[in-house]
């Protein structure tokens, strides 16, 4: 007889829920004080919905019609028409980017926006060109009048130091640009060359920390803040270039090989090599003999170094002392710098520049003695091309 207990077709002792099926439950009425819900209630929150969802969408459409029918894809950038009124000056520094100058030009009140400038730049074939200096524009102007006046080389008001030049060429410079009287900006050293910013290992003497760039001149410019922008770019060219410790040479000697091998040579490729025909020497004991450095404590540039310069009593003649001199013999910029951080792989410890573009390096006695006769012979025939042979 059958259990009254258990459903018709299970297994005794066996729940739908052991087996794995889900547990039959039967309904029960809802707990009490608490209504069922209101199918009206729930269709209505259904309405409220799709309706968000779709004005939601409609106005979403509207923003991208709205953005896709613009010219380029959106409003286009504030700017001023016309040529502007009034006077401003404008430093652009070396290095700066059409947007830092973008920047530069709203702070000034020269163009309404730093899109519109670099838009107006974008379109330009010569956009990306603009020189270093200090320009005078006007307020109010348009982007593209004022970047006109920006891509004139006429119209930048700078100093360019050339690589390798000597403090005493720079001071030089500095006078004819600013308009002062020669020796202004020597003395200006002398007096305060404590506040230029230099590293404790330069002793007061700016020689090599004059970095070689283009630099904007304004009506407050002077020769004491010239010096130390220079000062100053020379640190960040040092770092950019890891002038560090090497080939057991300090920060401030590795920045003198730098110097000599920008005085030595005229490429990048030659700046590496020289530098390695300076460190092979100086691993052998062997004296550099540079003529540039006897130019440099002569304070002269010839192509000719006689038997006498050679005696010259001075720690700059590499001829009768071994190593490096004291410190640089000139400003140099980034090849020179890259030049002593990585010179070139090779056991040279002889180079001479034959002729312009032919500088042969060897480490045979015997290859630099031909080398030489070459040299000598090019200048038996160009005699105001030649220069000599180093070391």
């Amino acid at each position: 007889m059958a259990d009254p207990f258990i459903a018709p077709g299970l297994t005794p002792g066996l729940t739908p829920g052991h087996l794995g099926a889900p547990v039959l439950e039967l309904e029960a009425p809802p707990p009490a004080g608490v209504e069922p819900p209101d199918p009206r209630r729930r269709h209505t929150g259904l309405a409220c919905l799709l309706t968000a969802m779709a004005l939601f969408l409609v106005a979403g459409a509207m923003v991208l019609t709205g953005y896709l029918l613009w010219p380029e894809g959106r409003p286009p950038a504030p700017d001023y028409t016309g040529s502007g009124s009034g006077n401003v000056q404008v430093s652009v520094s070396q290095g700066a980017t059409l947007t830092q100058i973008g920047q530069t030009l709203v702070r000034s009140g020269v163009v309404a926006s730093t899109r519109a400038f670099t838009e107006a730049a974008a379109k330009s074939p010569a956009g990306n060109r603009i020189q270093p200096g200090t320009y005078t524009l006007r307020r109010r102007m348009s982007a593209v009048n004022a970047l006109n006046v920006l891509l004139d080389p006429a119209n930048a008001n700078a100093l360019t130091i050339p690589e390798g030049r000597r403090a005493t060429q720079i001071y030089t410079a500095i006078d004819t640009r600013l308009n002062l009287s020669a020796g202004t900006t020597l003395r200006t050293v002398e007096q305060r060359a404590g506040e230029l910013g230099l590293p404790p290992e330069a002793h007061d003497n700016p020689e090599g920390y004059l970095y070689p760039s283009t630099y904007p001149i304004t009506g407050d410019t002077t020769p004491l803040s010239l010096l130390q922008q220079m000062v100053k770019e020379a640190g960040k060219a040092a770092q950019d270039n890891g002038v560090v410790t090497t080939e057991g040479q300090t920060a401030y000697q590795v920045l003198t090989v730098a110097s000599l091998a920008e005085a030595e040579a005229d490429n990048p490729e030659d700046m590496a090599r020289v530098a390695r025909v300076i460190y092979n020497r100086m691993a052998k004991g062997m004296p550099l003999q540079f003529d540039s450095t006897i130019n440099y404590a002569l304070g002269r540039s010839t192509l000719t170094t006689t038997t006498t310069d050679t005696r010259l009593d001075s720690p700059y003649n590499t001829y009768l002392h071994a190593g490096l001199p004291p410190g640089p013999i000139g400003n140099p910029g980034r090849d020179g710098l890259r030049a002593a951080t990585h010179p070139a792989e090779g056991d040279w410890i002889y180079f001479v520049t034959v002729s312009p573009g032919d500088t042969r390096f060897t480490d045979s006695p015997e290859q630099h003695l031909k080398n030489v006769a070459d040299f000598n012979a090019y200048s038996a025939q160009h005699p105001a091309a030649s220069a000599p042979p180093s070391p």
